[in-house]
């Protein structure tokens, strides 16, 4: 595995170079025609100034930033036990030191990418639409892709080529911007330069705008390109690590069938997620340009993994497809010869449910990650409070009993955990007091939630079956029985 990140370290390296050039190249060319010949170097010292500064700010923060423009949730493990458990599962088989974060994003696009700088400080983000559409061994397999990115330093790499394309894409847009509302000053300028015997300035100006207009483009040809190759790589490692390369080919079926748009991603970050969100139907041919392979092309590969999952096994599925080979592993990782045979497939434990239901399970799930208080009322039905409802009681709408919201508490409730605050009714006092006293009884299968000893309302999900959950403000734990 070392051997194969340092190979992806260098041929990322050699990608880097070739966008570096366009990066130096673009900044000489535009400081020798604002401030004469002499004004290269400066051009050189500015474009890398941007740079760098860019790069900074996306080393220290930029995975708050993607989440943040993902719109993207923290989740606690008592909200979405499911997935907590596949995310940890995938990290003791990667050998992963640290748990990622772990993050929903309330989109009806079935998608999922992860982040972080280093394997140490990095978050994986799943769409509720993921969530809905899933069963768990294609859950796993998308969870085993974005920890693959993890492990093999992809996100890091990824992020810089970004910056350093959008770097170059920003000093072409002004430049050409700043040549286009000055043409009439800039006309006379050089016409009056050419005069002097200034042809030099002319041409050095007409290099500036024609690379100006290419830079990008070739940048856009490495970045897409260091994209695709870390995609088959990423596939190669997900199978080797979930060994059951049908669940992932399965989930690109279903995420390349699905008809929902994902309104948060742009140019930049749509190489970070496992399929392409910004790919339109019927383009599947223009690759050039496209951030990941076909994705019909890896559910092939991944289809005809019939023998194992090892390295060796991925690259003839790989060759068979495309039909030639490819280095897209370095030889030492081929080395490794070990069978490491398909496992079988899980099976559900929970009963079957209608997408209508799973929808409405994680429309529930991301209620509770937005802050929304669930009221649960003597005559059975749950009530859904938004979080900036501001009356301090409301009426149920099926038996007409007024229900107290206890404001204080909904607004001390953080983003993680949600807010489901069951009403203290004279029959429910008890499961508020056996929660102090370190116990919950729980009154059905749906969400339910409780006031911890320290006034953090803990929330249980449906599908919650373990005998604690601990309190992530104080430290306590509460013993969770069923009535």
């Amino acid at each position: 595995m070392w051997e194969l990140i340092r190979e992806n370290k260098r041929k990322s390296w050699i990608i880097f170079i070739g966008m570096g050039i366009c990066l130096i190249s673009l900044g000489y060319l535009i400081g020798a025609v604002w401030f004469s010949p002499d004004g290269g170097i400066g051009g050189i010292f500015f474009a890398l100034c941007v740079w760098v500064v860019l790069s900074l700010v996306s080393y220290c923060s930029g995975d708050s930033i993607l989440l943040f423009s993902s719109k993207a949730k923290e989740v606690s493990r008592d909200v979405c036990p499911q997935l907590f458990n596949v995310v940890e599962e995938m990290k003791i088989a990667a050998s992963l030191e640290a748990m990622p974060k772990i993050y929903i994003i309330d989109e009806p696009a079935l998608n999922a990418f992860a982040t972080g700088r280093s394997p140490q400080k990095s978050a994986i983000a799943v769409t509720a639409g993921l969530l809905s559409r899933l069963n768990r061994d294609e859950l796993q397999g998308v969870v085993a892709h974005e920890m693959s990115h993890i492990i093999n330093r992809d996100v890091l790499y990824v992020t810089f080529a970004g910056i350093m394309l959008g770097s170059i894409v920003l000093l072409s847009e002004v430049f050409l911007r700043s040549m286009w509302y000055s043409s009439g000053r800039s006309s006379r300028r050089y016409r009056s330069s050419s005069q002097g015997g200034g042809q030099a300035q002319v041409i050095m100006m007409l290099a500036a705008i024609v690379l100006a207009v290419l830079a990008p483009i070739l940048a856009r040809l490495f970045y897409f390109s260091l994209s695709r190759r870390r995609e088959y790589l990423a596939d190669a490692s997900a199978v080797r690590l979930d060994r059951y390369p049908q669940g992932l080919a399965s989930a690109l079926e279903k995420i390349s069938n699905a008809n929902f748009d994902l309104t948060s991603a742009n140019k930049i970050t749509a190489p970070m997620y496992i399929a392409n969100p910004l790919k339109k139907r019927g383009l599947e041919k223009l690759n050039l340009f496209s951030t990941h392979p076909p994705i019909k092309e890896r559910i092939k590969i991944l289809r005809s993994m019939a023998q194992g999952v090892n390295y060796i096994n991925y690259l003839e599925a790989f060759s068979r497809v495309k039909g030639k080979t490819s280095d897209i592993m370095p030889p030492s990782a081929l080395e490794d010869s070990k069978d490491v045979p398909i496992r079988k497939p899980f099976v559900e434990q929970d009963k079957k449910q209608s997408i209508k239901e799973k929808t409405r399970e994680i429309g529930d799930l991301m209620r509770a990650v937005n802050n929304y208080a669930f009221l649960i009322c003597l005559c059975g039905l749950r009530i859904k409070v938004p979080p900036d409802f501001k009356k301090q009681a409301i009426s149920c709408p099926r038996c007409a009993r007024k229900l107290e919201i206890p404001l204080a508490k909904v607004e001390t409730v953080t983003a993680a955990s949600g807010a489901a605050i069951i009403q203290k009714s004279d029959k429910e006092k008890r499961f508020a007091q056996g929660a102090e006293s370190g116990v919950y009884v729980r009154k059905g299968k749906g969400w339910e939630s409780f006031s911890c000893s320290c006034g953090k309302v803990l929330q249980i999900s449906p599908i919650f079956a373990a005998r604690y959950t601990t309190c992530d403000r104080c430290g306590r734990k509460t013993e969770i029985k069923t009535d």
